[in-house]
This record gives C-alpha cells, sequence and structure tokens, in this order.
C-alpha cells in the first residue's frame, strides 16, 4: 500500500514539472520572435499599385486648330429636355391571321408537278397565282381514282355537256336560217315599195325582224361557243391536269407530299406563309398596363436590350383581346413591315413600351454616344480650348435622336457630337 502511494506521489509531480515546462517554453519562444530580428523581418503585402487611375483622371486630347478643322469636331451642349419614358418587356413576333395557307386537294388525283418546272422545296419563295403542283383525277380509262359515285356523276356530266352542245348547235342553225328568211322578206319588201305595190309599215316589219333574227343568231353564237369550250376529257375517262397555285406571295413553309403520289380529297399538300408583315406579342403584367400608353407606337431592340440607330419602330394594332391568367399578364400588339425578311416567326425581341407622362433629363444628342469594345458608353466633353476628355455615361433610353442620360455630364458641359470616332483613333493610337 505505501509503496502505491509512492507511486501516484511521483507521477503527479512529474505532471506538474511537465506543465510548468510547457509554459516556460512558450515565454520564451515570445520573447525571442519579440526581439530586434523579429523587428526587422518585412510583413507581406498582396498587391501593390503604383498610380491609381480615376475615370476623371483619363487622358485629355488636344488637338491643334488644323486637326480640329479636318476632323470635323462639332460641339452640342447637355440639354435638360422632356424625355418621353419608356420599359422594356419580352416579346414573341408571331404571324398574322391569314398570313399561313395550307393549300389541299380539291379531289382525289395523282400528284405531279407542272411541266417545265420543279417540286416544290421548303423555303422556295412563290408568287401568288404561281403553279406549283398538277393534279391529275383520273389515270387512264381503265385505271380511275375516282370512287364509283364520283365516276356515275362524271358520265352525268359528260351526258349533260354533249347535250348543250347538241341543243348550242341547234339553236345556232336556226338562228341562221331565221337571218337568211328575214333578211330574203327584207329585200321583197323593198322591191314592193320600189314598185309602189308595198308598203313603208312592210319594209319597217321586215327590217325589225331582220334585227331581230340577227340578235338571236348572236347570242346563239355566243352560247355555242361557250358550251364548246367545255372539254372534260381529251381521251376517254381521262380528265385534264387540274393546276394547284400558290394562295398568296411568300414562302413554302412546309410540303406534306410528294410527286406521283395517289392522295384522297382534302389531304394537305404545302403550307406557304407570307412575313412581309409581322405582329409583336407583347405580354404585360396588368398591374402595370394603367402606366403604358397602349396608342402609342413601341420600339423594338435585340434582347440585350441596348438600343441602336437600327431599332424598328412598331405601330400599335386593334387585335380581339388575350390573356395569359397563370401569370396574370395581358397581350398587348403591335405591327412591323418586314419586306427584307429580317424578323422571324417564333423570334423573341425586347418591346420598349412608351410610359403615360414624360421625365426630365439630361440628354444629348445620341451622335455624341460611342461604345468600347466592352460595350462601354462614353461621350468627349470639351474641358478647355480644343481639349477634350473622356466621361462615362449611361444611356436610358433613346428618343427622336437624343439619348437620355441615367449619369453623364452636367447640364451645359459641352459634348463633340461629330468626329467622335476619330477623336477615339487619335486618344487610342490608331488615328492620327
Amino acid at each position: 500500500m505505501k509503496l502505491l502511494q509512492r507511486f501516484f506521489v511521483f507521477s503527479m509531480a512529474i505532471g506538474v514539472l511537465a506543465v510548468i515546462w510547457h509554459y516556460a517554453g512558450d515565454d520564451f519562444r515570445n520573447q525571442t520572435a519579440s526581439g530586434p530580428a523579429a523587428a526587422s523581418k518585412p510583413t507581406s503585402k498582396h498587391a501593390e499599385v503604383g498610380h491609381i487611375v480615376k475615370e476623371s483622371d483619363l487622358n485629355t486630347v488636344k488637338l491643334s486648330p488644323e486637326a480640329v478643322v479636318r476632323l470635323g469636331i462639332e460641339l452640342h451642349p447637355v440639354e435638360i429636355r422632356s424625355m418621353p419614358r419608356s420599359r422594356p418587356y419580352g416579346a414573341d413576333l408571331v404571324l398574322p391571321t391569314g398570313a399561313a395557307v395550307i393549300v389541299s386537294t380539291p379531289l382525289a388525283g395523282t400528284l405531279r408537278h407542272p411541266t417545265g418546272g420543279r417540286f416544290p422545296q421548303v423555303g422556295q419563295r412563290v408568287r401568288a397565282g404561281e403553279s406549283l403542283l398538277e393534279l391529275l383525277p383520273m389515270l387512264t380509262p381503265e385505271r380511275s381514282v375516282l370512287t364509283p359515285a364520283e365516276r356515275i356523276r362524271f358520265a352525268e356530266a359528260k351526258v349533260t355537256v354533249a347535250q348543250a352542245q347538241i341543243d348550242a348547235d341547234g339553236q345556232f342553225q336556226q338562228a341562221t336560217v331565221q337571218v337568211e328568211a328575214a333578211q330574203i322578206a327584207l329585200t321583197r319588201a323593198e322591191r314592193l315599195l320600189a314598185d309602189n305595190v308595198g308598203t313603208r309599215r312592210m319594209v319597217d316589219d321586215a327590217r325589225a325582224q331582220l334585227e331581230l333574227a340577227q340578235k338571236t343568231l348572236a347570242a346563239a353564237k355566243e352560247r355555242k361557243q361557250l358550251v364548246d369550250n367545255i372539254k372534260l376529257d381529251e381521251e376517254a375517262g381521262t380528265l385534264q391536269p387540274m393546276p394547284i397555285e400558290s394562295p398568296l406571295d411568300g414562302i413554302v413553309r412546309a410540303t406534306h407530299v410528294q410527286t406521283r403520289q395517289m392522295l384522297a380529297a382534302g389531304q394537305p399538300l404545302f403550307e406557304v406563309m407570307n412575313d412581309a408583315v409581322m405582329w409583336i406579342k407583347v405580354p404585360v403584367y396588368v398591374g402595370e398596363l394603367e402606366g403604358i400608353a397602349v396608342s402609342q407606337p413601341a420600339r423594338l431592340t435585340l434582347l440585350d436590350g441596348r438600343q441602336s440607330e437600327q431599332d424598328v419602330i412598331a405601330q400599335p394594332v386593334s387585335l380581339p383581346p388575350t390573356a395569359l391568367p397563370l401569370s396574370a399578364a395581358v397581350d398587348l400588339y403591335y405591327e412591323i413591315a418586314n419586306p427584307d425578311h429580317k424578323f422571324r416567326p417564333g423570334q423573341r425581341v425586347a418591346a420598349h413600351l412608351p410610359l403615360l407622362g414624360k421625365a426630365e433629363m439630361t440628354a444629348v444628342p445620341w451622335s455624341a454616344v460611342f461604345h468600347d469594345i466592352y460595350g462601354g458608353q462614353w461621350v468627349y466633353e470639351q474641358v478647355a480650348d480644343r481639349t477634350y476628355a473622356r466621361r462615362r455615361v449611361e444611356v436610358g433610353w433613346i428618343d427622336d435622336g437624343w439619348a437620355a442620360l441615367r449619369r453623364g455630364p452636367d447640364a451645359g458641359s459641352r459634348v463633340v457630337t461629330a468626329g467622335v470616332a476619330e477623336l477615339a483613333g487619335t486618344e487610342f493610337g490608331f488615328a492620327k
């Protein structure tokens, strides 16, 4: 027992000495690190900037009087203008009603392309009335694509046409004989009157009968020509090819058949669309609808929303109202001309809709703004005589050739409106 007590006391003493030595070593190391050698050790730096450049300290371009004339520098002051406000919305381009037509077969038959032509291809430009396909309602007398009922009706039509031709020919012959008889009667009446045997009344009656017979002959001749032009077949049981024409000017959007294909009546052949005019469908949240000037034109840009001189002005159109209940939005419609086929159905664009009321904004002519390679917007401000400094601006929107500035030079400052590109070239060293 005494031996265990002595061992326990010895172990406790060793533990206390270890703790004392640990803390004593930390104090010695701290004193060593805080000595003269530690004071001379340099501290680390993550970055060093020799000269901080601010945008207000950008390069200035000073031109000689000759350079000002040669570059054609023109100035205009920054103004406070009443600039109509606008708000961008995502929009879809759609075809107007009736701009896409599906052409179908009027009756059953066999399809072929016109003689000397080719089968209409997807993307092919066509004109209204242009013959694109031909339909053969019947191939041969032995092989017909007509149903039994259609063959019976076709035979009845042939009989009716033949009877009409016979009747027309008979009426023409009868009218011819009546004209000849009336001419003879008129000649006799005039001879009797010349011999003082007849009367003037007999001559007048004979002349009236001749005129009536001539008119009857003319009508019979016209009817005979009309009936003779009705040709149901060139050979027994074979119908004439029926041309299938394009109903409008446009482009072939899709084809659903091939040549030498036997088709049933009403089967779709091809689709033609006319994209010369496009509608813009703009969904607008109902809570913002009251602040939009729906009767004023809208400006179309690409989806980046950046406005340029190539933007298109769309006119509002009145169409049946549509809405999107799930998104609490209603649709506004605008119309643009698309003669060069720049826009396509289904294309997404940004529509800048005008807002009610106007805002007083600092503005500069749009020609004064130029963009760098990163999309930044800048103007050149005149800071002294023939001296110009580049200033960053933020264009909010454009109206009638003026750019509304959310950020930029103060009103009254003079900026360069002509020769901007030349000044940029001079500043960056790629022009003289």
